[in-house]
């Protein structure tokens, strides 16, 4: 994920607006929406795949509600583009969690939307891409993670609901690649298991 470029070919700083917005520039935070919107919609759509087509939360309605989220971020100190979109994660993780309790006082129970883990999350692992998870279990199984490794809970949410690569992960925790890609094997075990005895 590098910085977008402007239409005269001119890098775009990505980081630079990110600072301006956080500083008060209004109109710098419209311009990193509208450079990342086109991937934010892709994030979006990765977390809902599988999910019921009946649902009611679409992926440009939940872009456009983590839009006005992000927008309110006035205390977060923006670093760089994979921060950025590891908070962005975190909102639509939010908002997925809250619309699926939503969905499921409304029904008593039933009708909880399933998203599929994508191939960042599984590696492959057919065992976790057969069928789509219930977001619940999904977030609650992250939170059970944090308590006793936050920095495995985060990876998990950044590959997942960010998309993010590896590297981009390590970007966005501040860590080097080879640390990620040895905690990521861990996190990702410890997920399939958790899952698996949903």
């Amino acid at each position: 994920m590098s910085d977008s470029s402007s239409g005269d070919g001119a890098p775009r700083d990505i980081t630079g607006l990110l600072r301006a917005w956080r500083a008060g520039d209004h109109c710098a935070g419209d311009q990193v929406m509208q450079l990342v919107y086109d991937e934010l919609h892709r994030q979006a759509a990765r977390a809902m795949r599988g999910e019921d087509v009946a649902h009611t939360l679409q992926p440009t309605a939940l872009v456009n509600e983590a839009y006005l989220r992000l927008v309110d971020q006035t205390r977060i100190e923006w670093r760089n583009r994979a921060q950025f979109f590891g908070v962005a994660a975190q909102v639509m993780r939010r908002i997925l969690v809250d619309h699926a309790r939503e969905r499921r006082a409304d029904k008593r129970g039933g009708g909880v939307a399933a998203v599929s883990l994508n191939d960042a999350v599984h590696g492959g692992d057919q065992a976790l891409a057969a069928d789509g998870i219930d977001v619940l279990l999904l977030h609650d199984a992250i939170e059970r993670l944090s308590t006793f490794d936050e920095m495995q809970a985060r990876m998990i949410e950044l590959r997942y609901f960010a998309g993010l690569s590896l590297e981009e992960t390590a970007e966005a925790l501040e860590t080097s690649t080879s640390t990620v890609k040895r905690e990521w094997v861990v996190a990702r075990a410890w997920l399939r298991q958790q899952l698996d005895g949903a």
